[in-house]
């Protein structure tokens, strides 16, 4: 798990300081431009990544109680479903950046 979060932390990191190295101020988008896309990119997929994250979690431990209890199946589903707020609001999140860009 940790070399996990070390990876993406790095590879967050290296599109973070590329975003800025390879940023062109000419007539157009600029640097905040730039960076205002990456945070939304970001929103999006670091909120991805938690959620399948717990997702597993939640999937392994509903299969084990769906093995026991099999009309536990509509608690399971609404257990599985609350972590995907998580990208809605990375998604709206993103929306709000986005429109950022161009005003």
């Amino acid at each position: 798990m940790t070399k996990a979060v070390r990876v993406l932390s790095a590879i967050s990191l290296f599109a973070l300081f590329g975003a800025v190295a390879f940023a062109q101020s000419v007539s157009g988008p600029g640097l905040g431009a730039g960076l205002i896309a990456l945070g939304a990119g970001l929103a999006i997929g670091l909120a991805a990544i938690a959620v399948g994250i717990a997702q597993a979690a939640i999937g392994s431990a509903g299969a084990g109680l769906l093995a026991e209890r099999p009309e536990a199946f509509g608690q399971i589903l609404i257990y599985l479903v609350i972590p995907e707020t998580l990208i809605i609001f990375g998604f709206v999140i993103a929306f709000f950046l986005n429109n950022q860009i161009g005003g």
